[in-house]
């Protein structure tokens, strides 16, 4: 599968092995970031039990990806960088969080080509995160 095919219809789903690829990748995300004491200020933004962190992610990136719209099913309706606007997220929270993604991606066994994909994809929103938080704690 070439890079044009990703983003295609449900190609980057299932590039990714559909919801039980993506559920290893958000498991192996999640461990990194439990394991890495430099990924410790972005872990702490989340709550202990990781169970529904994981179960949202991995539902997220199915509907991101091109699969089911697994997140709206089970949670309603999300704008990622509004949600996110609540903690104080700057460029190094977003470079640890996309470094432990990268770290998972090349544990999964994806094509070359589907990793570079994928990781270029999820910079995007990662950087709409980082501006959305600025601009709320900017103003308050």
């Amino acid at each position: 599968m070439n890079n044009r095919a990703f983003g295609i219809g449900d190609a980057s789903y299932q590039a990714a092995g559909g919801i039980e690829g993506l559920r290893r990748l958000v498991d192996d995300f999640y461990r990194l970031m439990d394991e890495n004491p430099d990924a410790r200020p972005v872990r702490q933004m989340h709550p202990d039990n990781l169970d529904n962190a994981r179960d949202k992610l991995a539902c997220f990136l199915s509907g991101w990806l091109g699969g089911p719209s697994l997140y709206k099913e089970r949670y309603g309706s999300i704008a990622i960088p509004a949600f996110h606007a609540q903690w104080p997220i700057d460029q190094s929270h977003s470079d640890i969080w996309l470094s432990c993604m990268e770290q998972a991606i090349a544990r999964q066994g994806y094509s070359a080509a589907f990793a570079h994909y994928l990781l270029l994809q999820l910079r995007v929103p990662a950087q709409r995160i980082v501006q959305a938080s600025h601009n709320r704690h900017s103003q308050a």
